[in-house]
């Protein structure tokens, strides 16, 4: 089971990419070049936290599945 559970905001997500060269297997871009998840289970838990992380916009938002609690961004 996936550490995290992944939101992508669909208005902030612009389309830059770095959150798939970082999690490939986890992350693409659909037909509207915005990020989508694919399958969660598909990369390391750090290379998810890590494409999140590198989102300019912080339109990826990480959950943790265990504790519901927000991990990514931090507030």
């Amino acid at each position: 089971m996936a550490k995290y559970r992944i939101e992508i905001d669909r208005e902030t997500c612009i389309g830059d990419g770095a959150c798939t060269n970082e999690a490939p297997e986890t992350l693409e871009m659909d037909d509207e070049n915005i990020a989508v998840v694919k399958d969660p289970e598909g990369n390391s838990d750090e290379e998810v936290k890590a494409a999140a992380e590198c989102c300019p916009t912080d339109a990826i938002t990480l959950y943790d599945t265990e504790s519901g609690e927000k991990v990514w961004p931090e507030d």
